[in-house]
């Protein structure tokens, strides 16, 4: 699968990229909380039935994390998907629900999830076409 190629300028690890081509995570970009500057990491999610995305933070430092607190409009890719999200944190009961989702998709690796917030990408809202 091909990834947007100006994700990939902003410098994700190779690894997180051919994951992200795999559709095994997805490459998440926000804009930096304090920069304001462009930010895409690599991290595991969980699809929803309705097509949100739900992902959770390692820590409460986590950068990608409190980047969203902050500018809640984002973009993910993955395989062949490429969208505009808008993050909404999720309440303690759903964000234990999301990492235990996650758990259950990666493993044991993913059992250091709950310290950090969690959040459901929903897509944003398209504006409707311009009259030609």
């Amino acid at each position: 699968m091909t990834l947007p190629a100006d994700l990939l300028e902003s410098g994700p690890d190779p690894m997180g990229t051919e994951l992200a081509s795999w559709g095994r995570v997805l490459l998440l970009e926000t804009r930096g909380r304090r920069s304001g500057a462009r930010r895409v990491t690599p991290i595991g999610f969980v699809e929803e039935a309705d097509g949100s995305l739900l992902i959770a933070a390692g820590s409460p430092g986590t950068a990608w994390a409190r980047n969203l607190e902050a500018h809640p409009d984002c973009r993910v890719a993955w395989a062949d998907v490429d969208r505009r999200c808008v993050a909404e944190r999720l309440p303690d009961d759903e964000a234990a629900r999301a990492v235990s989702a996650l758990i259950l998709r990666y493993g044991t690796p993913a059992e250091g999830l709950g310290s950090g917030a969690a959040f459901r990408l929903r897509a944003a809202p398209t504006s409707p076409a311009e009259p030609a």
